[in-house]
């Protein structure tokens, strides 16, 4: 643990700044939290990227969300392979231990992952080819997604499609998982499919008896 530093010192600051004000007034509540374990209503899905901040869209408090992010919040399809998956590991907790009511998958405008992907299957991005890429193995989840829309000519259309693609192939991977599935059939369960645009604030949901995504 040689190489592991002190925190810098503006989160330093940061952390005092809400251990006075925030956690001071709501000790309480902080309290119940430790004492009680989590009990979510919903799991969240979402990408890594820093600009997406699911809390604060949907005004949510501590213990209200189970959040698991990964790089284009993608979920893989069900492997009992064995090794080591963490979000098939996060979802296998949410579902069969918190027993959350619903999924939710938010996929973002300008997702660098979604564009990483896109480069990969076009041979624009050869270095995410290469089998030592954990980025790109990564990105081969989406890679149906890619057959689905390649055809778009236009470039914004294509990246917006993509992102799109990584919430619509992530929602069918999540009916492989058989504790997610049979959750669904007996109605204790609910997935949904939604994508922020950034930019403007926008929020659209994925429709799947048209196929379609809606504004909110």
């Amino acid at each position: 643990m040689q190489h592991a530093k002190k925190l810098p010192k503006y989160l330093t600051q940061r952390y005092h700044g809400w251990k006075a004000t925030s956690f001071a007034e709501n000790r309480s509540w902080y309290s119940h939290l430790a004492n009680e374990g989590q009990h979510p209503r919903a799991m969240v899905i979402s990408c890594c990227d820093s600009r997406v901040h699911v809390t604060s869209i949907f005004g949510a408090d501590q213990g209200e969300f189970f959040i698991h992010r990964n790089i284009a919040n993608l979920v893989p399809p069900f492997e009992a392979d064995g090794a080591q998956h963490g979000t098939s590991a996060a979802l296998e907790f949410a579902v069969t231990s918190l027993k959350v009511a619903h999924i939710l998958v938010m996929g973002h405008s300008n997702c660098g992952g979604a564009k990483g992907c896109l480069d990969m299957c076009s041979g624009a991005n050869p270095s995410l080819q290469e089998k030592t890429s954990f980025v790109g193995r990564w990105l081969d989840i989406l890679r149906p997604g890619y057959e689905r829309v390649k055809h778009i000519e236009d470039t914004r259309e294509l990246q917006g499609a993509m992102e799109k693609q990584a919430v619509m192939v992530s929602l069918e991977n999540l009916m492989t998982f058989p504790f997610v599935a049979d959750a669904v059939k007996d109605e204790r369960l609910s997935l949904h499919g939604l994508w922020h645009d950034i930019g403007c604030g926008g929020l659209e949901y994925f429709d799947a008896d048209e196929g379609v995504f809606h504004p909110v």
